[in-house]
């Protein structure tokens, strides 16, 4: 049976999309799996999840500023490009799959030095700085957009492959009164949906906590806090109870939703969040309008700003800047959703438009045909 060791991690969207794949590939039980990723977060427990073997290694951070930490973290790849050469001359795989992060740069060196080819994939509209390390080693590049091309050298271009972002594949398929049901929803209010990402958004929490009236007025409110802002999930509801009792029926807090994350979305009418990858793909996925509050450059490299960007271009998306991020605009723009539902109709399908083809499909049968 052929073998195909997946690599990435850090963060869920660096994770979650290639669960996607992996689980195309498990279904048709053609092919061996296994994951290499960091050996201190919750990698292993999410890829675990998914019924893959996981092995863990040390992770050091790429930064582009100067920081004393990057002393530490040399001698952290140093340490995970050796494990990982361990790793890879026991599982003798095909291939490996990167979907980036830190992490996934010494399994991708570590192939290469072993003649095992790379091939790896960029969620963002522009490649980050450890996609860029990885296309040295790689012998076919996969990105989501077709003008991410433009951003790699005249060299690689024969190498890459338009593919879109994988997602789970669930989310094409979720049962939308399955969702309803877990976040116990009551009455005729359009459900909206707020999310920061796996690990939760501050700006956004506060930005629903100064909200939460005017929210709960015109709104069933489905809020993903984000498990270290737990308590701030719980004091909005308690607030909302104090002000408003007849309203707090309509909001609901949860630290994080897991395997009931595609039903839930299917259940929403629209989407507040980050414009991660992983989180405005699952949108597109489901068909789901999104107003988008992208983290500024200094907070991340800009990426989520170009996200937000070609999904607001595309009409599937309205985006709040961070000086626009403020109670009083988000509350014009809601409303000018609900007055105008035309208008909401219209984003969603731009956003179902926007997914296209299953992309975890595409990727999986790649891989297949590449081993």
């Amino acid at each position: 049976m052929n073998r195909i060791v997946f690599t990435g991690g850090g963060t869920g969207g660096h994770i979650f999309p290639g669960i996607a794949v992996a689980e195309v590939l498990q279904q048709e039980r053609r092919v061996a799996l296994f994951w290499i990723g960091s050996n201190n977060g919750t990698d292993q427990s999410y890829v675990r999840s998914a019924g893959i073997p996981f092995y863990g290694i040390p992770a050091g951070k790429l930064r582009r500023y100067f920081s004393f930490q990057n002393l530490v973290d040399v001698f952290k790849i140093i340490g995970g490009f050796f494990a990982s050469l361990i790793i890879l001359l026991k599982l003798k795989p095909d291939c490996l799959f990167s979907k980036g992060g830190f992490v996934s740069v010494p399994p991708c060196a570590a192939a290469r030095l072993l003649k095992i080819p790379v091939i790896t994939h960029e969620c963002d509209f522009s490649p980050g700085l450890a996609t860029k390390i990885n296309t040295r080693f790689a012998s076919r590049i996969f990105v989501s957009y077709a003008k991410t091309a433009s951003f790699f050298p005249a060299a690689l271009q024969k190498k890459i492959t338009v593919t879109g972002n994988p997602v789970r594949m669930q989310f094409y398929a979720a049962n939308s009164e399955a969702g309803k049901a877990f976040i116990r929803y009551s009455g005729d209010k359009p459900i909206l949906f707020v999310q920061g990402g796996s690990l939760g958004a501050l700006q956004i929490n506060l930005l629903i906590e100064q909200t939460i009236s005017f929210l709960a007025e015109h709104f069933f409110v489905v809020h993903q806090t984000g498990a270290q802002h737990r308590l701030q999930g719980e004091n909005i509801a308690a607030r909302l109870a104090q002000d408003h009792p007849e309203l707090s029926g309509r909001y609901r807090a949860f630290p994080f939703i897991g395997s009931q994350m595609p039903d839930v979305l299917a259940a929403a009418d629209l989407v507040l969040a980050r414009s991660g990858a992983n989180t405005i793909w699952e949108a597109a996925a489901a068909g789901k309008p999104l107003i988008l509050i992208p983290l500024e450059k200094g907070s991340s490299r800009g990426d989520q700003i170009e996200n937000a960007a070609f999904f607001a271009q595309e009409g599937a998306a309205l985006v709040l800047s961070s000086c626009d991020a403020v109670p009083a605009v988000l509350c014009e723009k809601l409303t000018q959703l609900v007055e105008h539902p035309d208008q909401l109709r219209a984003m969603a399908q731009a956003s179902a438009a926007l997914a296209g083809d299953k992309p975890a499909a595409k990727i999986a049968h790649l891989l297949e045909q590449w081993v």
